[in-house]
């Protein structure tokens, strides 16, 4: 403890309560040391844990994946023996249940057979390449390196490769013959997957685009106008423009015109009832204003008329104040439009109506301004606002129906989302 006495020494003479510090603190480091030790020990054995309880229910993939990250991690890890059996005993389950697995379906050309079959070489291959990279593994306790047999799936694998797409390819050519919208959009799920397997598998990308044609709902959206007040040709054509709306359907196309060669299954009515107009209307509110401000200063005197000074001989001053008045005019200019109906949807195929929603709206143009008379000092804030504005002219009614049309397309869509056709 040479060094320690050394280090606490105070001016020449040796602290004992600085001694007891150091000693305390240095078993202090040493637990919390300790403790980190343990922690690190139990994690580990809790991984351990773990990956025998995986085994013991048959996850063997589970197991291999938790085994490889911790043998990844530290290969001094003190239970990467541990790791390493829990890693052969995995591998070697996992390997023999799907070669038993291969067996029960070599026989079985149905789909569902030939994409498990593709799904289990696919595992087999990547479970080794997975492991590959660790290699050489040795279990030092048993002093012999690790086995991880190591198979060339490349045949087995192109082979059922070719065999998954062809019976994908057959399947969606199946649903297609069937010529029913569903059985396209099932045809266009199985061409994506095939796709996605083969990118230039025979005619896959023009089938896709043949699926998805036929299994699209189109929809000829119209407006009926039964209110005797006439529309603007612009609001008509933001109406029925549903590239504004943002619906996002991929089986779903709106048209505001028919298109040649294209057979419509459904149709959206939208039904105007009325459009009603309110009378422009100014009303006007007075108010009277007062208000106490500051109006100069004077010095404070006494009875005398003499100046008196503060306690650091300075004059006091004093300020002066008046009351201010005013008459302010608050002018409201309002007109409403209120436009009420409903949006029809309509099986075109079966000359029917099949579902109906109220479309309402009311829009208001407002506009308030203000004048006064007298000493402006009077004004509240709100008036100080408004006496800023001026009166506008009233909108027109064409106009009014424009300016609600924003607040019509926001209900509509909201219809449009919550109500699809299938």
């Amino acid at each position: 403890m040479k060094c320690s006495l050394n280090f606490f020494k105070l001016n020449g003479v040796f602290s004992f309560e600085h001694s007891i510090f150091f000693i305390n603190y240095l078993f202090r480091i040493k637990k919390i040391v300790l403790l980190l030790g343990i922690a690190v020990a139990f994690a580990g054995c809790n991984s351990v844990k773990r990956n025998q309880k995986y085994l013991l229910k048959g996850n063997y993939d589970q197991a291999i994946e938790l085994a490889v990250k911790k043998i990844g991690n530290d290969r001094n890890d003190t239970q990467i023996n541990e790791h390493i059996i829990l890693l052969e005993e995995a591998y070697a389950k996992a390997v023999s249940q799907d070669n038993r697995r291969i067996t029960a379906l070599q026989n079985n050309t149905s789909p569902e057979a030939l994409r498990e079959l593709y799904y289990i070489y696919s595992n087999l291959d990547n479970r080794q390449e997975t492991i590959r990279p660790l290699l050489p593994l040795r279990n030092v306790e048993k002093g012999f390196d690790a086995s991880f047999p190591m198979v060339n799936y490349s045949q087995q694998l192109s082979r059922a490769r070719n065999n998954f797409a062809n019976a994908l390819y057959n399947e969606a050519k199946g649903l297609m013959a069937r010529n029913n919208t569903m059985a396209y959009r099932d045809a266009h799920k199985v061409l994506s997957e095939l796709k996605q397997l083969q990118s230039n598998y025979k005619d896959v990308d023009q089938l896709l685009e043949e699926a998805h044609f036929f299994g699209t709902d189109f929809v000829l959206v119209t407006i009926n106008n039964r209110s005797n007040i006439l529309i603007p040709r612009r609001l008509e054509q933001e109406l029925v423009d549903f590239n504004t709306y943002n619906l996002d359907d991929f089986w779903t196309e709106y048209h505001n015109e028919r298109q040649r060669d294209i057979q419509y299954n459904y149709g959206i009515v939208l039904n105007f009832r009325e459009i009603g107009f309110s009378p422009e209307r100014i009303s006007e509110k007075e108010f009277s204003r007062s208000e106490e401000i500051k109006d100069g200063w004077k010095y404070k005197v006494d009875r005398n008329g003499n100046k008196i000074k503060d306690k650091d001989g300075n004059f006091i001053k004093i300020d002066l104040f008046k009351t201010v008045t005013a008459r302010v005019t608050h002018t409201l200019q309002t007109k409403s439009v209120l436009v009420g109906g409903d949006v029809i949807y309509r099986d075109l195929q079966g000359g029917r109506n099949i579902d109906k929603h109220p479309l309402a709206t009311e829009f208001i143009f407002e506009n308030v301004f203000a004048t006064y008379r007298g000493d402006e000092d009077a004004l509240t804030n709100e008036d100080l606002q408004l006496i800023r504005n001026r009166f506008v002219p009233f909108p027109d009614n064409a106009q009014m129906l424009l300016d609600a049309g924003d607040d019509i397309k926001g209900r509509l869509k909201d219809i449009l989302k919550k109500n699809s056709f299938r």
